[in-house]
């Protein structure tokens, strides 16, 4: 089979955030399961900031480090959300010009809950792989922002989404995607997947989130297993606990990834309890060093699982690591690759963990502020005020008729 996987990858995820502890207290929520999250802080959305500009940002070092023959060969554009800003017109057409990429590429938006970045990718390999325009490649970013906003409702705090909000993040993931994957190559053919229709959680309105957090916990936990079980059908001999040095998750909050590891070592390989806690820090923790300071980045979250994890591994390269991605509403899937030799230093040199540690640092009130004057889905015309940013980044300026404008810093 010929080699496909990822052949550059960069996340950028905004550049303030407020710490959940925080604004827990200062929602009046219960503190006490404020340790079960695995959550530090999580990034707030700015004025200035969109799907759109965290996609650029996120995309734009990587396609900069290619010479120009190799960025005309970019021939899909995949934008992977659930938060589109338009119902026909898709994402992936402002990326498109704001990378500046050739007009030979076909461009769309995808939407699969949290799981529409793995679908985009997986689109993206089955692209390269069919060779139909050999040594092209695909970029795929995977770009959310969390919709829910501050009220001033006193009942509030009872809702569903009281304990969802402080995991509620934002950020996005780029990947190429080809025939030379210097960071992650996929193991080809080894896909287990895992789909049906639950009401687990949802977007019903253009700029509200809903659902029960207790079925979404239930449904994460099932799908898990059912996609490894389905995986280990293709890959005989598959073991949870032996054939992956490190796994990745999609992870809404670190705490729930520890229950799905925890479940699937009782149930799938049935380990010994004393062993679970230390197997969750060996192979599953590294992969929360950057999503406990995010919160839920929806699609993008288990790619940004996977960066942390690449980070932590061997320079060498040669791991392999199984990862597991889920979208509510819902569809699964659990696959792996290798982590290629250098990657852990060119993932690091990203600097991704030091970009997240330098955001601006909201208060609580700030942050209520913040959700309040964002733009609302549908917005005919307005203008931004885009604040202080570092020079090169790419920050919305207003709204024009309907079409979104933006500008480099």
């Amino acid at each position: 089979m010929d080699p496909v996987g990822i052949e550059a990858m960069n996340a950028f995820c905004g550049t303030a955030c407020v710490d959940v502890r925080e604004l827990m207290v200062h929602r009046g929520l219960d503190t006490a399961r404020f340790e079960e999250l695995l959550l530090d802080r999580k990034t707030v959305t700015m004025p200035w900031e969109d799907p759109v500009t965290f996609g650029v940002n996120a995309a734009k070092p990587l396609l900069d480090a290619l010479p120009p023959a190799e960025l005309d060969r970019v021939e899909m554009l995949i934008a992977c959300t659930e938060s589109g800003l338009d119902f026909g017109k898709p994402l992936a057409a402002y990326l498109h010009h704001w990378l500046g990429l050739n007009r030979n590429c076909r461009l769309f938006e995808l939407k699969s809950a949290c799981y529409s970045g793995t679908a985009g990718l997986q689109a993206a390999v089955s692209f390269v792989l069919s060779r139909t325009s050999p040594g092209a490649k695909a970029l795929v970013v995977a770009t959310d922002v969390a919709r829910g906003a501050a009220t001033d409702d006193p009942c509030a705090v009872t809702m569903d989404w009281a304990f969802s909000e402080p995991s509620g993040g934002a950020g996005a993931v780029a990947l190429l995607v080809g025939e030379h994957p210097g960071v992650f190559g996929f193991d080809v053919g080894a896909n287990g997947y895992h789909g049906h229709e639950v009401m687990d959680t949802c977007r019903p309105t253009p700029d509200g989130e809903a659902g029960d957090p207790d079925v979404g916990l239930m449904t994460y936990l099932d799908a898990c297993e059912q996609t490894f079980r389905a995986y280990r059908e293709r890959v005989p001999g598959a073991d949870y606990r032996t054939s992956f040095d490190y796994l990745a998750f999609h992870t809404p909050f670190g705490g729930m990834v520890r229950s799905a590891h925890r479940t699937m070592m009782r149930r799938v390989a049935r380990v010994p309890a004393a062993e679970i806690e230390p197997d969750f820090r060996r192979r599953v923790l590294p992969g929360i060093c950057h999503t406990r300071q995010t919160g839920n980045t929806m699609g993008a979250g288990v790619f940004l699982s996977l960066a942390g994890t690449i980070e932590a591994a061997d320079p060498a390269g040669g791991q392999r690591v199984g990862c597991f991605s889920y979208g509510s509403g819902c569809c699964a899937e659990f696959y792996s690759g290798v982590v290629a030799p250098g990657a852990s230093d060119r993932v690091a040199a990203l600097g991704i963990g030091a970009r997240l540690a330098s955001r601006r640092r909201l208060r609580p009130a700030e942050y209520d502020g913040v959700a309040r004057a964002g733009l609302r889905f549908g917005t005919r015309n307005a203008v931004v005020d885009p604040g202080e940013d570092e020079p090169g980044r790419l920050v919305l300026r207003g709204v024009r008729e309907f079409r979104r404008e933006y500008a480099w810093t």
